[in-house]
């Protein structure tokens, strides 16, 4: 083979090699901590408790009905 294509070759396997440690990089468990934005999962946590909080005082007649509606159904 000529010269160019020894060149070729090499920087076929640079690029190659590069993209393996990139690959491995990325790839690579994290060594940060892993638990997670919990200010977020607060936040997150207690707005869904007000909204299901909110809904149940607004709509607890009705949920009590189709709740009893459901267990007479199912046991008679």
């Amino acid at each position: 083979m000529g010269k160019w294509t020894d060149v070729l070759d090499a920087a076929g396997l640079v690029v190659l090699r590069a993209c393996a440690l990139v690959w491995t990089a990325l790839a690579a468990p994290r060594t940060r901590d892993e638990r997670g934005d919990v200010p977020g999962w607060v936040l997150i946590t207690v707005m869904t408790a007000t909204i299901v909080g909110g809904i149940w005082a607004f709509l607890r007649p009705e949920l009590m009905g189709m709740l009893r509606s459901a267990l007479n159904s199912v046991g008679g």
